[in-house]
């Protein structure tokens, strides 16, 4: 399936080690050369101003999706090709869902936390059917992903919801995901949590 543009969650610390700028840059290259447009919360610093600007830079298409208290704050990014309004977050992050045909969570803070396992709960309900891909750079995500595997040895989770999200190490294994990873069954959510 051809995915035209993807949700992209990350941090706006600029303040993070230099290796996570760089697949950042890497990753925003690799969309761009594949015409894939770029959806992300429109934060103009960290790793959101860097996937925006090099996007930007190498002719991708961007949109940011903000709320009006952090546009009135000035966090905004001012050159994005779109820009979506919200009146809150949960707008925000109902919009920025719905613009993607993927969901890609780079290294990120609590908010880049809570939007993954967010969009991961909604694909477990099935609410949310596209590929969901964790890019894993330095190690960064390997508690979380020993806590999901937690919640599957423990059997808060079925076996089959280990598939609700894919791991990729390098932004090159991003691309190849967005290319091979099947639409997710919303029918898998209407699974009896008794049985």
């Amino acid at each position: 399936m051809k995915r035209n543009s993807v949700t992209i969650y990350c941090a706006s610390s600029p303040q993070v080690d230099e290796c996570f700028f760089e697949a950042t840059q890497q990753l925003a290259v690799l969309l761009v050369k594949r015409n894939t447009s770029i959806v992300y919360g429109a934060g103009k610093i960290g790793l959101m101003g860097c996937i925006a600007d090099t996007a930007l830079e190498n002719g991708g298409t961007v949109t940011g999706v903000i709320p009006q208290f952090m546009v009135e704050r000035d966090w905004c990014h001012k050159y994005l090709s779109h820009l979506v309004i919200t009146q809150d977050m949960h707008e925000r992050k109902q919009t920025m869902a719905r613009l993607g045909d993927a969901a890609i969570a780079l290294p990120g803070g609590c908010g880049t936390l809570e939007e993954l396992l967010e969009i991961i709960t909604w694909k477990q309900l099935g609410l949310y059917t596209h590929p969901i891909i964790i890019l894993n750079t330095a190690g960064y995500y390997d508690p979380l992903l020993q806590m999901l595997q937690n919640a599957l040895d423990y059997r808060f989770m079925r076996d089959i919801h280990a598939h609700l999200w894919h791991v990729a190490q390098t932004p090159e294994e991003v691309i190849t995901a967005l290319d091979n990873i099947a639409e997710w069954d919303s029918s898998l959510g209407k699974i009896d949590v008794e049985k």
